[in-house]
């Protein structure tokens, strides 16, 4: 290259040539980018969930939680050939009111587990997204400092997108794959935002309820709805100078339940206290959750209870189906857009659209 600083005329001046620009992209990034593009077969996806590689397992859940159709047809694949291997662990939701320690506990949880019993841990976290943009921050992992860690621990983070009762729409099949992967032991954290938790009762053996003390009145966190559902409650952060405040809550929740009908277990949840910060009473909230899974189990109410969940998920799977077929029907977006501006300007009751568009549908459907 030529400069014209280095011509005589320009006593003084001199500019180099310099040395020559080296590509700054890694040579083997594109090499990377294609060997992770190929897609898995059906066989490559069991096999390696099998024998628990992790990063199979990850991608298996990515594609189950997928919207495409095509990703959508071999996920079930793989969850139908992975389903003999699944229904050998212990399955445990966690709820609570934001706020309450559910990461923290659960991190304290799961140490305890793999320490005590060994085995492996997975934690389904479910992130609530956001009503706007629809996104999800996904930092459970960054207040599960030491399970984040562990050699034996999986923790898949997933955004709720606005699913019954903040739990994510395929968490049940990534129940199965993990199940499959040899991970004896499974959380579900629920958002916990008050809505409805039927969905993750309905996928767990043992329901856990975190509260806490000390935050206003302590009736104000006793719901008929979500306690009925809870096998056990346990109140955190009974450390420093709110123990006190903890026994006294505790109290208030064990009186409340007496007012409730017996659980179809026969077994009335215990109240207990504990920190998931500093580690007090973790063996006790422990020992209350196994005692339970051996008394169901006796008793035929744990076996029951799967099936019940199974054919649960039967009827939610025709729901979410039959909603996505209205959805994605031929022509039914711009169908949607005309009615939506008929009852934007009152020329159509919402009740008398909804039952247009049905009609519509079946109608397309039939003439098919």
């Amino acid at each position: 290259m030529e400069h014209p600083e280095n011509d005589k005329a320009y006593k003084g001046l001199k500019v180099n040539d310099g040395v020559e620009r080296l590509d700054s992209i890694n040579p083997y990034l594109s090499l990377r980018k294609r060997k992770r593009a190929i897609n898995l077969s059906v066989d490559e996806y069991v096999e390696g969930i099998l024998r628990g590689d992790v990063t199979v397992l990850s991608r298996a859940v990515t594609l189950v939680e997928s919207l495409l159709p095509e990703h959508q047809a071999v996920a079930q694949q793989v969850v139908e050939r992975c389903l003999p291997h699944s229904g050998k662990s212990i399955r445990v939701g966690i709820t609570g009111v934001p706020g309450a320690g559910k990461s923290t506990s659960i991190d304290a949880f799961g140490i305890h587990v793999l320490q005590q019993n060994g085995g492996k841990l997975a934690v389904l976290a479910v992130d609530p997204s956001s009503e706007r943009t629809k996104g999800s921050i996904l930092g459970d992992k960054t207040r599960m400092e030491r399970l984040s860690m562990h050699p034996d621990a999986f923790i898949r983070p997933s955004a709720s997108a606005g699913s019954l009762g903040g739990v994510a729409r395929k968490t049940r099949e990534t129940i199965i794959l993990c199940e499959a992967a040899g991970y004896d032991t499974i959380f579900v954290e629920t958002v916990g935002v008050g809505q409805s938790e039927t969905a993750v009762c309905s996928m767990v053996d043992f329901f856990l309820l975190i509260q806490i003390a000390g935050a206003g009145d302590e009736l104000q966190g006793i719901k008929r709805g979500i306690m009925e559902m809870a096998d056990g409650i346990v109140i955190n952060k009974a450390d420093g100078a709110n123990v006190d405040e903890a026994r006294r809550a505790a109290t208030h929740y064990r009186n409340a339940l007496q007012l409730f009908p017996m659980p179809k277990s026969g077994i009335r949840p215990q109240v207990l206290t504990y920190s998931g910060f500093y580690g007090f009473g973790i063996d006790e909230v422990w020992n209350m959750i196994y005692e339970y899974i051996e008394a169901v189990k006796e008793s035929g109410c744990f076996e029951e209870r799967r099936q019940q969940q199974a054919k649960y998920w039967m009827y939610e799977a025709i729901n979410e189906q039959l909603r996505s077929r209205f959805y994605n029907a031929e022509g039914m977006p711009e169908h949607l857009a005309a009615f939506e501006r008929d009852v934007h300007d009152g020329k159509l009751t919402s009740f008398a659209a909804a039952g247009k568009l049905l009609q519509m549908f079946d109608e397309m459907k039939y003439s098919k």
